[in-house]
């Protein structure tokens, strides 16, 4: 779960976007995207492909 802490002086928009840089960041609309659509056995595979690669590089 992303969570953020605002700040005294922190306005409400500069809040919203570190929220949605940190969902971003995190996948949670690529996962959400991918939970409520089908996905072919050719999506799948090139999905965890790519998932690799990206775990490769950390």
């Amino acid at each position: 779960m992303t969570q953020i802490t605002v700040g005294e002086n922190e306005g409400i928009e500069s809040a919203l976007r570190r929220f949605k840089r940190q969902v971003s960041k995190a996948g949670i609309f690529a996962d959400l995207k991918r939970i409520r659509h089908h996905e072919t056995p050719f999506e799948k595979a090139k999905r965890k492909a790519q998932q690799r690669r990206r775990n490769r590089r950390r």
